[in-house]
């Protein structure tokens, strides 16, 4: 089969052909049609996160079909259409697992990371992780929803009951959680980095109330504010932006140096926060939520083969939504 792999951290992917995987007790092979690019593939591949496993196949956006059943496997049917996203399994054992935080086993492993996700023709992955895809989602536009839309997700359920968000970094999580959001009644402030007009527009054309650089204060006092980009600088900005009492939601896996800030922006009763992938619970309540709103994905479309260029245009910041492979 066809893949992309980082071969080594700091390298381009290398196209490689495969050997077809076999899956495993538990486990289902899904031939791939579509898989997202996540900022977190290009912290693997640029090697700033640490590898957990080298080669390996990056990729934790993967909608397809399932082709075959490895033994004791039966929660899906062949020809059944599933996502396969981040979270590929957990002990169940520890007081994590046991108390509904999952996402913090200490023995998680991770598509894309610890096994190889979805920049391929085909994939395996233990069916308990997996996610019927919703029928009103055809591939390319579900495939976004799997990690964006569900770390989004996640991050704006610890918003609490916030009447005004501020999203930073408006990029493919942003998007779809202005759509949650503003589906809630909440109102929504946009910050994008300086001069990036085209971001401004994009925000407000999805129904944010303000968009403006990222740096600059925030047109009213927010509740909350999530930040989806991976500068630690912002995190300062949002806590100097959020009310006494409000939250700072640092959504990444990976951010960069936060600096020293005076004391007197995070007193008050102010929050700065992280989230730590995601359960399976966030799975399914976002997924059958996503309809119903009903959250709309803007899709860029890259050849398999083109996995690099599409790594270089999320790492550039002009991708406007979200970069998916086709295979």
């Amino acid at each position: 089969m066809r893949a992309m792999v980082v071969e080594a951290p700091g390298r381009p992917l290398a196209a490689r052909d495969l050997p077809e995987p076999e899956p495993g007790a538990g486990e289902v092979l899904v031939r791939v049609q579509a898989c997202g690019v996540c900022r977190t593939d290009l912290h693997i591949a640029d090697g700033e996160l640490p590898p957990h496993r080298m080669p390996v196949v990056p990729g934790h956006q993967a909608v397809g079909t399932v082709e075959r059943l490895g033994p004791r496997a039966g929660r899906f049917r062949v020809g059944d259409r599933v996502g396969v996203a981040w979270l590929a399994w957990t002990c169940g054992d520890c007081r994590h697992c046991r108390s509904g935080q999952e996402n913090l086993c200490p023995l998680a492993r991770f598509t894309g990371y610890d096994r190889d996700g979805g920049y391929a023709e085909l994939l395996t992955a233990d069916e308990r992780y997996c996610f019927f895809i919703p029928d009103d989602y055809r591939d390319l536009a579900a495939a976004p929803l799997l990690c964006g839309g569900l770390i989004g997700y996640r991050a704006w359920r610890m918003c609490g009951d916030a009447e005004r968000i501020g999203l930073y970094g408006f990029g493919s999580a942003a998007s779809m959680i202005l759509q949650v959001a503003r589906h809630a009644g909440q109102r929504v402030y946009a910050f994008v980095r300086a001069g990036d007009g085209e971001a401004e527009r994009f925000a407000l054309g999805l129904g944010a109330g303000w968009a403006g650089d990222s740096m600059r204060p925030a047109p009213e006092e927010l509740d909350a504010a999530i930040i989806f980009a991976s500068a630690g600088e912002l995190v300062p900005a949002a806590l100097r932006a959020v009310r006494p009492g409000g939250v700072v939601v640092c959504a990444g896996i990976h951010m960069s140096d936060i600096p020293s800030f005076p004391y007197s922006i995070l007193w008050g009763e102010r929050v700065v926060r992280s989230v730590a992938n995601l359960t399976r619970r966030d799975g399914e309540e976002f997924l059958a939520l996503a309809p119903r709103i009903p959250v709309e994905t803007a899709v860029e479309t890259f050849p398999l083969a083109e996995a690099n260029r599409a790594l270089d245009r999320l790492r550039s910041g002009d991708v406007r939504g979200s970069a998916v492979l086709v295979t």
